[in-house]
């Protein structure tokens, strides 16, 4: 469960930084879950591993592929990549970065308890040239390699070999691991102390290789991270001071921060779609009144749905405005995109009841959608409930903790949910596609298509974009996907998020548009 905090204890949570440091107060309403950097493919894990763990490839505020760990790299034969390693990168126990680190942490990503193999898409295998170099034999072409090492982070062979933390946390079974509450990275913060619903701290890394660098541009000693679930609770926070940034404002509080003097408001679009998807592979609802037979396995029906949710209406009156309908699962803001996979049905009540009728249910049907109790989703998710049971899909919200509603969904035991999903961490459309719309096998392909929907042209069409390395063909078949995607309703996109973060106004951040703070970036006055 998230920890609930009170004032009183809340203060006592932050008294914890060093005398005369700069300590930025960090506030949001999730814990980060786990650091291991090769468990969770999730954005609040994401926002902290990154702070720890460096990769061979980052971004520049141009969201551009930029050599960080790495160099340099050459690509000596279409199967074959070789990046050469930075000089005197260290680890946080002080022990130097090498290429056997790198192979260590690419088998590792690859095991099959990662979540992050999509972060070494294609890649066969690795071996160390020297200690600075080493070589990814790839399986297959990856036009977008680049883009997915971003996301692919370097753990210390030694330090992992010594904590028996050689594999990743089995984060579906909830597995306790070494890794999962401590870290040993080489990246710009040190963790001194994850507390699990609590708090996490880290320090300043002072012999962070960037600094020398020149990429270093905080002047931070600290960061005290906590998850605070009430937004009330949160938003007196950061106007008492106690707090220094909260990310995730709640909507209806902006337009008063925003009046706030001692208040800033930095925001920007979110490469990130909220969604609702179905179970299209079981015979019946495990979750429903239907027993002889799965409505969503009709695509009347998931078009009904879709003439059903009002997204304006979810814009005014959840979003505050600060939300774009879409009909695509990946916004404009990812390569390949195309508007002809973005096209949304017209909310219209009295179709979606003929559409319900003409599929066999002219009675409607009963249904519980799975959804976080984050914001906010907890409040789509309820409103979704009431716009659905209007045209006779009678819904009942299961509202739950991240902790609880991930694990669920990896074991595929839902019937309905609504999630969303950030394909701005690879910035290429591959990435969202695959994890969504391909068939689930034993490999990456599918690892989000908790629906099982399965599409035989669509897994062609993926299989054909993961090594087509013609950039017009390439995209051409990223259309065609969300065509199909679009028109069969495999998933159905609601908005694409228009982000707010609020911070004291004696704090500079850069926006960046997957919603995480780079605290090497920040600087408090």
């Amino acid at each position: 469960m998230i920890f609930r905090v009170s004032r009183a204890a809340l203060a006592a949570l932050f008294f914890c930084g060093t005398a005369g440091a700069v300590t930025l107060k960090y506030a949001s309403q999730n814990d980060p879950q786990t650091v291991d950097p090769h468990a969770a493919n999730l954005l609040v894990s994401a926002r902290l591993t990154m702070q720890i763990y460096d990769t061979l490839v980052y971004r520049d505020r141009g969201w551009k592929a930029i050599p960080w760990l790495a160099e340099s790299w050459t690509q000596v034969s279409p199967l074959a990549w070789r990046f050469k390693l930075r000089e005197n990168v260290k680890f946080h126990d002080g022990t130097p970065l090498t290429a056997d680190d790198v192979v260590f942490s690419l088998e590792r990503a690859m095991s099959p308890l990662s979540q992050m193999r999509t972060s070494v898409q294609g890649i066969a295998r690795g071996r160390a040239i020297d200690a600075r170099t080493v070589e990814f034999t790839l399986s297959e072409p990856n036009p977008a390699l680049l883009q997915h090492l971003t996301q692919f982070r370097i753990m210390s062979r030694a330090w992992a070999v010594k904590n028996r933390a050689e594999k990743p946390q089995d984060y579906k079974a909830k597995e306790d691991t070494y890794s999962a509450r401590h870290a040993n990275g080489s990246g710009p913060f040190i963790l001194k102390e994850y507390t699990p619903d609590v708090r996490v701290v880290l320090a300043a890394n002072k012999d962070w290789w960037g600094r020398k660098a020149g990429l270093w541009e905080s002047n931070l000693d600290e960061v005290i991270m906590i998850p605070i679930q009430s937004n009330a609770t949160r938003l007196a926070a950061l106007l008492s001071g106690e707090v220094d940034f909260v990310i995730d404002p709640a909507n209806q509080d902006v337009e008063r921060l925003r009046s706030n003097p001692q208040i800033r408001i930095v925001e920007g679009p979110e490469m990130r779609v909220q969604y609702l998807a179905f179970d299209m592979q079981r015979d019946e609802l495990a979750y429903g009144s239907e027993k002889k037979k799965n409505p969503f396995k009709d695509p009347k029906v998931r078009l009904a749905v879709a003439h059903a949710v009002d997204a304006d209406a979810i814009r005014q009156k959840v979003m505050r405005g600060l939300s774009r309908p879409i009909g695509a699962i990946i916004p404009d803001l990812i390569g390949g995109y195309h508007p002809d996979g973005d096209k949304r049905v017209p909310f219209d009540r009295e179709r979606a009841k003929k559409l319900l009728a003409e599929a066999g249910y002219p009675n409607g049907f009963e249904v519980t959608l799975d959804c976080g109790n984050n914001a906010p989703a907890a409040e789509i998710c309820q409103a979704v409930a009431a716009m659905l049971s209007q045209v006779g899909i009678r819904t009942r919200p299961n509202i739950m903790p991240q902790t609880t509603l991930f694990p669920k969904l990896e074991t595929y035991d839902t019937s309905f949910y609504l999630l969303s999903w950030g394909g701005g961490i690879t910035s290429d459309a591959l990435y969202t596609l695959n994890a969504l719309y391909h068939t689930p096998s034993h490999g990456h392909d599918g690892d989000f298509n908790m629906g099982r929907w399965s599409n035989p042209e669509v897994d062609r069409l993926l299989d054909d974009i993961k090594v087509q390395m013609d950039p017009a063909k390439r995209n051409e078949s990223i259309r065609k996907v969300m065509v199909i995607a679009n028109e069969t309703r495999a998933v159905l996109p609601i908005h694409q998020q228009l982000l707010p973060w609020a911070m004291r106004r004696n704090v500079e951040a850069w926006f960046s548009p997957v919603n995480t703070v780079y605290f090497y970036r920040v600087k408090k006055q």
